[in-house]
């Protein structure tokens, strides 16, 4: 569920495991307007969802209809993943979290969250669950970097953890002694102006991370590459988050593999 979401490559992903697993299911992209939302979700048990996603701007609406949360979603102050119970009842999930951190042990497996300060670029839906994630698995501090620093400021009041706020006008310091750079804004997207982030101070050994995968290199992912950085795209973070629901919902735990991979990617008319 979104408005819009004509755009989601969620039905292309979910269809492919079911397919691939052999299960009577479908999963199918609804546009729904802010006011439709409440409706829309109470009348999920009778329609036989299992459960469902939610994207842009429904992630926050929801947590009032949700009749209980994971800590995760608790935490977050927003839920993408939503399970029905068997007595009608909405379990609210946030997955985001977990898809970043599968995304970056896969495409970094030299990185650890203990192995020193992670730069966060922005201070949006996605930076609240990578920050509450990084800070959950062990990060010793994560720095908060947003054009408006009182955004900045608000999510890491509303976060638990070794969270600073940090000045956008000195970011290039934040990267002096990173070993994560993390861009979760919509810079770098096609359309988008490139993210303003200049990487002559950040240690080649830190790994740069970018969960825009529309291009799947960014600028800033190509600018990282060329200084010697590895580099992990934006994708896997959009198939590791769908994992879990998936499993709630059909119980079978899915695999992201190559093969998945392109199937997403492809052109439209694969959908």
């Amino acid at each position: 569920m979104g408005w819009p979401v004509g755009h989601s490559r969620s039905p292309r992903l979910h269809g492919y495991w079911l397919d691939r697993y052999g299960i009577d299911g479908t999963y199918e992209a609804l546009a729904v307007t802010p006011d439709e939302l409440a409706g829309q979700l109470s009348s999920l048990a009778g329609w036989g969802f299992a459960g469902i996603n939610l994207t842009v701007p429904h992630k926050e609406a929801a947590l009032d209809a949700m009749a209980s949360l994971s800590p995760a979603a608790r935490a977050i102050g927003a839920v993408n993943t939503v399970v029905v119970g068997a007595d009608g009842g909405l379990t609210g999930d946030n997955t985001d979290g977990f898809g970043f951190l599968e995304n970056l042990r896969h495409g970094a497996s030299q990185w650890t969250a203990d192995a020193g300060p992670v730069v966060v670029v922005g201070a949006g839906g996605a930076a609240r669950a990578i920050c509450h994630a990084l800070a959950t698995d062990g990060a010793p501090e994560v720095r908060v970097v947003n054009r408006t620093e009182a955004r900045a400021v608000n999510l890491v009041e509303d976060l638990a953890g070794p969270l600073t706020p940090w000045p956008w006008n000195d970011r290039a310091g934040a990267l002096s002694d990173a070993a994560l750079v993390v861009n979760t804004t919509a810079l770098g997207m096609v359309g988008q102006d490139p993210l303003d982030l200049d990487l002559e101070r950040l240690p080649v050994t830190a790994v740069v991370n970018d969960i825009v995968y529309a291009p799947l290199e960014t600028p800033l992912l190509a600018a990282a590459a060329s200084r010697g950085n590895t580099v992990v795209d934006g994708l896997g973070m959009l198939l590791h988050q769908a994992r879990p629901g998936f499993e709630a919902w059909f119980g079978v735990a899915p695999e992201v593999t190559d093969e998945l991979r392109a199937r997403v990617l492809g052109p439209d008319e694969l959908a």
